[in-house]
C-alpha cells in the first residue's frame, strides 16, 4: 500500500468500531493461573495490567511498526522520553556517544548533563561533514544520533552513508525523524536501527496531546522492551487515542503544511528584510539534493535569517503584532507559529551570528493570509521602536 493508505489502515480492526475505543485500565483479573501465566509475557500486546498497555495503545503501536516498516513499537509519554528511553536502552558506563551539532537542545542537554553523570562521553559531529564523523569514532562508540533535518537550521545529512560506516564497526544508529514523518523519510530503510518521533507533532496534529514514538529493526528492540519496562514507561490511553485519530489525516494534513510551506518560503527569499530561508525543499537550500534524493515530501518547520540591523525591539514589533502566525514554542498542529530563537547558544560549532532568526511553523491556514501577515510584520521591522 502507499503511505496515504496505510495511515488509514494500519493497526485497525477490520469490524467493530471504526476506531479503537479508549480502555482505560490499571488491574486485570484472570480466569484461571493458565491465563494468567500466558499474560506475563508483556511483549505480546496481551492485556495483562495497565502500565503495559490496553487494546488503545497495542493498536497504535501495531499501525506505528507498520508505517515505519519496523519490527515493533513502542509508546512513550512524550518525543523527549522517546529520545531519553531510546538512549539508555544502548548506553552503558564507559561508552561513547556521537550527536549532531544541531541536535534538539533537550536531548543534547540530556546527553552532556544526565549521561555524562553516568560515564557516557558524548562528543558533537558537524551534521552535514562525513569526514568530520569519521574522525570522531572511537572503538567505544557505541551510538551515533541523528536528526535530520537538524533542529532550528534544518541541516539535512546524508543517513545512508552514516548507516553504512556505522554498520562496519557494530555501531547503532537512533534517528529523530519527527520533522518529516515515516510518511516523508524512512529512516529503517535508510539503514536506521532506531527511529524516533515527538508524536505531539504531526502524529496528534492537534496539540492537544503528547506522545512520543520508538520504532526498531528485530536486533533493536530486545533492547528497547527492557529498557521501556525497567523505567516504567507507559502512556496515557486517552493521549493514545488522540495520537491515533490524528494519525488518520496525516498524509492530507502533511501535504498541505508542505504546499503552504513551499509558497511562503520560495516568498519570504525574495525580501528585502531576509538573509536566507533554511527549508530543505526549496531548491537553492544547502539540503535540497539530499532532500530530493532520500525524501518523498516534507512539512511545514522551517528557519528565517533576517539581514543584520533588527534589534530586539524591531523583532518584537514584528511578531507581538501577528495575526495567522502566533507565538509559540511547539509545532506541528494545524496552526501557524513563529518563535525567535538563538541556535548558535546551544551549539559547540560556530555559526554566523546574526541580528534576529525565526523559526516558522508553517500551518493548514491559506497562504496567500500567512503571506500577508508576514508582509506586515517585516513592514513593521522598519518602524521606529
Amino acid at each position: 500500500m502507499n503511505p496515504e493508505t496505510r495511515v488509514i489502515q494500519a493497526g485497525r480492526p477490520h469490524t467493530g468500531p471504526v476506531n479503537t475505543p479508549v480502555y482505560r485500565a490499571s488491574t486485570i483479573v484472570f480466569e484461571n493461573l493458565a491465563e494468567f501465566d500466558v499474560g506475563k509475557d508483556h511483549e505480546r500486546h496481551t492485556l495483562t495490567y495497565g502500565r503495559y498497555g490496553t487494546p488503545t495503545t497495542f493498536d497504535l503501536e501495531l499501525a506505528i511498526a507498520e508505517i515505519e516498516g519496523a519490527y515493533a513499537a513502542a509508546l512513550t509519554p512524550s518525543g523527549l522520553s522517546a529520545i531519553t528511553t531510546a538512549l539508555q536502552a544502548f548506553l552503558r558506563p564507559g561508552d561513547h556517544l556521537l550527536m549532531p551539532d544541531s541536535v534538539y537542545g533537550p536531548a543534547r542537554r540530556f546527553a552532556t548533563e544526565f549521561l555524562a553523570e553516568r560515564g557516557v562521553v558524548t562528543d558533537f559531529y558537524v551534521p552535514n561533514d562525513l569526514a568530520a564523523l569519521r574522525r570522531l569514532l572511537r572503538k567505544n562508540t557505541r551510538v551515533v544520533y541523528l536528526e535530520s533535518p537538524g533542529s532550528l537550521t534544518f541541516e539535512i545529512q546524508d543517513i545512508p552513508a552514516i548507516t553504512a560506516i556505522c554498520r562496519e564497526r557494530g555501531i547503532i544508529t537512533l534517528a529523530d525523524n519527527t520533522w518529516a514523518t515515516p510518511l516523508a523519510f524512512q529512516p529503517l530503510a535508510h539503514g536506521v536501527d532506531v527511529a524516533l518521533q515527538s508524536g505531539t507533532k504531526y502524529l496528534v496534529g492537534h496539540s492537544d496531546a503528547m506522545i512520543g514514538t520508538i520504532a526498531c529493526t528485530e536486533s533493536a528492540w530486545p533492547y528497547v522492551a527492557t529498557a521501556l519496562t525497567s523505567l516504567g514507561i507507559c502512556v496515557s490511553p486517552d493521549d493514545a487515542w488522540l495520537a491515533s485519530r490524528g494519525l488518520r489525516t496525516m498524509g492530507v494534513r502533511l501535504q498541505r503544511h508542505a504546499e503552504n510551506a513551499l509558497l511562503v518560503a520560495q516568498w519570504l527569499q525574495e525580501q528585502p528584510e531576509v538573509q536566507r530561508v533554511a527549508y530543505p525543499p526549496l531548491p537553492g537550500d544547502a539540503g535540497y539534493e539530499l532532500w530530493r534524493r532520500d525524501f518523498s515530501g516534507a512539512s511545514g518547520l522551517m528557519a528565517v535569517w533576517l539581514r543584520h540591523g533588527y534589534s530586539r525591539d524591531n523583532l518584537r514589533q514584528m511578531v507581538d503584532a501577528m495575526q495567522v502566525f502566533r507565538l509559540g514554542g511547539s509545532w506541528g498542529g494545524f496552526e501557524s507559529l513563529v518563535f525567535p530563537v538563538a541556535p548558535e547558544q546551544s551549539r559547540g560549532q560556530a555559526i554566523a551570528p546574526d541580528a534576529a532568526y525565526l523559526r516558522l511553523h508553517v500551518g493548514l491556514e491559506n497562504a496567500n493570509d500567512m503571506i500577508a501577515d508576514l508582509k506586515a510584520g517585516l513592514k513593521r521591522l522598519h518602524a521606529p521602536s
